[in-house]
């Protein structure tokens, strides 16, 4: 008998296992998120706001290698409005920010009174929008952030601009909002933090950047109106293997996720399993100390196939 519960209690584990690599689904954060989605007023709509072109899909590269087959003849967006890029505020004033910060680690960063100026007038723009009063009110009802909005504007300052050491024994060389959204470089050798696709557009057409093909499953390919894309590219010749960006999306509904993943957690590092409009997506989160280390969204699948696959 004790054999037979034994071997019973090793198929459990074994098969745990096997399920223990994806969490499940985080209902109540894909609900709120959901919400956040259809609010986001100031979101692209594809085919209309840009166009893009996913081509081929992506070899796999190792880590820090120059080397890289190119899947993409063409860059991954043919258009995108740029009218209605800078007579949106947020947007107008988040790309007012993405030049403020040296490219490597190790290098310290020095911020100018402008530069201050340009980081809070983008927290007010973010503030005011309806993306990001409603994550505020779901963090106030969860106690992870105070009603006073100017404690709450601290708090986003803190979390995502709040300038530390990447790299041990340098000046403080990076900030949550840097690596996530602009992307900096390592060693000379590797690409880290960049998932924005506002920040790979600007950059796609000043030809600092190379598209190289999207990264998926096999049976999962991604289309031209997916919010979601992991992605492959070249940047200043240095090569990122895979980096999961929204795509379309606002300023305010990136931030307004990540901060709430980011509060809703104390571990070091986090990942939720969620459903946003057609996408199955994770959210990846890692902390650095009170601030942002990371955070990025890892496309699952996309265009309701998880839905569809599970009604079979």
């Amino acid at each position: 008998m004790a054999t037979r519960f034994f071997g019973f209690l090793l198929l459990s584990v074994f098969l745990g296992g096997l399920n223990a690599s994806r969490p499940a689904i985080n209902q109540e954060l894909s609900s709120i998120f959901n919400e956040l989605w259809r609010l986001d007023v100031n979101r692209m709509t594809p085919g209309i706001d840009y166009t893009i072109s996913v081509q081929g899909r992506a070899g796999f590269v190792s880590q820090g290698s120059h080397v890289v087959h190119d899947h993409a003849s063409q860059p991954l967006f043919s258009n995108v409005n740029e009218n209605k890029l800078s007579n949106t505020t947020t947007f107008s004033r988040f790309m007012s920010i993405l030049d403020n910060y040296e490219r490597s680690t190790g290098v310290t960063e020095r911020v100018t009174t402008e530069e201050l100026t340009e980081i809070n007038l983008f927290l007010d723009a973010v503030l005011e929008t309806q993306v990001m009063k409603r994550a505020h009110q779901y963090l106030v009802s969860k106690g992870k952030s105070s009603s006073d909005l100017r404690l709450f504007k601290n708090q986003l300052n803190l979390i995502w601009f709040h300038l530390y050491h990447r790299q041990r024994n340098t000046g403080l060389d990076s900030c949550g909002f840097e690596h996530v959204f602009v992307g900096e470089t390592k060693s000379g050798t590797e690409i880290i933090g960049f998932h924005n696709w506002v920040q790979f557009y600007l950059q796609e057409k000043n030809r600092h950047l190379d598209y190289k093909g999207y990264k998926a499953r096999e049976h999962d390919l991604p289309d031209h109106d997916d919010h979601v894309l992991n992605l492959q590219f070249s940047w200043h010749g240095m090569v990122k293997p895979v980096s999961g960006a929204f795509i379309g999306t606002s300023p305010e509904f990136e931030m307004a996720l990540f901060t709430i993943v980011f509060l809703m957690n104390t571990e070091r590092s986090t990942t939720v399993l969620v459903n946003i409009d057609q996408c199955q997506m994770e959210l990846v989160v890692i902390r650095h100390g009170r601030s942002l280390g990371t955070a990025y969204p890892k496309l699952i699948s996309s265009n309701s196939r998880h839905v569809r696959q599970h009604s079979h």
